[in-house]
């Protein structure tokens, strides 16, 4: 289990749907178990009503330096997107960032109906043309979500780490990341000697990008939320940021898929694109194999397939 889980007694939990439902009563509340970060649970009242409860780490432990307000993040990024139209996401009913009653910041949101794409693939309840139309739906989604910008790239919620150039924000991502490597003893390779040479030569295919746009950066099935085999919603935003849609999981080497790229509407990439998305995936890797060391959740094999993917992506990135 994470170090960062948050695990709440019943007591605590009906306390909690008190303050943000005073005429609800509490009938049952299991425990979502698909996330690794934060604790969820899904909280049923004797009205019938349901509703997903969020609750953040009570400490700092087990975070990296990239994961920056995080429930802010989650929350301000639900808002955006409600306001915009441009995607199904649930309503947040009630937020509290007072401490008063757990020791971490939580909020209520509304219950999606339906399942993950990743459990209904993993259950071998989609056909191959069912799961086909889910990957274009995702390129779709993946499109709208883009159609939200912003003058400068960084992180939602935070001023100090917000640039007007995407390469400088690209270049604290690594910074970040690669520092807390250092901090824990992680071994590093390859190391930021070489990193930063070779990310500094590809300045000019950053600076391509003129437009900051809303970035989910972690839309894996397991986000994609399908009703009646098709995509009904997008859930877990805490890692949103201002950036370029390439930097999302769907666009990562080993997850793209022809269904999703003709959904976004661009199945081929230029040169500079493709740069990208190699520094996008070393960026996940690394980050990665440094969650495995601070959440507690790593093996030795699991440890061994990630640096695998950072050296083959280097390798790769050196070779062009």
């Amino acid at each position: 289990m994470s170090v960062t889980k948050n695990k709440q007694s019943a007591e605590t939990i009906n306390k909690m749907a008190k303050a943000a439902f005073p005429d609800k009563t509490v009938s049952s509340a299991a425990e979502l178990t698909e996330g690794l970060c934060n604790t969820a649970y899904r909280v049923i009242f004797t009205d019938g009503s349901q509703s997903i409860l969020k609750i953040a780490s009570g400490s700092s432990e087990g975070y990296l330096s990239n994961e920056i307000n995080m429930m802010d993040t989650e929350v301000k990024a639900m808002r955006i997107m409600r306001d915009s139209g441009a995607v199904n996401v649930a309503e947040v009913q009630y937020y509290d960032k007072s401490k008063t009653i757990c020791s971490g910041t939580y909020f209520f949101i509304e219950a999606l109906e339906g399942q993950s794409f990743f459990s209904l693939h993993m259950s071998g309840g989609l056909t191959e043309e069912e799961t086909a139309q889910l990957d274009f739906e995702s390129g779709q989604i993946e499109r709208r979500i883009a159609s939200v910008t912003n003058p400068r790239f960084g992180f939602l919620c935070s001023e100090e780490y917000q640039y007007y150039c995407l390469y400088d924000f690209v270049r604290k991502l690594f910074e970040n990341v690669l520092q807390d490597m250092k901090a824990r003893d992680i071994p590093t390779e390859p190391s930021p000697e070489k990193i930063f040479p070779l990310l500094e030569k590809d300045k000019k295919y950053f600076d391509e990008v003129k437009q900051a746009a809303l970035t989910h950066f972690d839309m894996w099935e397991g986000n994609i939320w399908v009703s009646e085999k098709h995509i009904c919603g997008i859930i877990d935003w805490e890692r949103a940021v201002w950036a370029e849609p390439l930097l999302d999981a769907l666009f990562r080497s080993d997850k793209r898929n022809i269904n999703m790229l003709k959904g976004y509407g661009q199945t081929e990439f230029s040169y500079a694109e493709k740069r990208r998305i190699l520094w996008y995936d070393l960026l996940l890797y690394i980050t990665m194999k440094t969650e495995d060391f601070y959440r507690g959740y790593g093996t030795p094999e699991s440890v061994a397939a990630t640096q695998k993917n950072i050296d083959s992506t280097y390798r790769e990135l050196c070779a062009q």
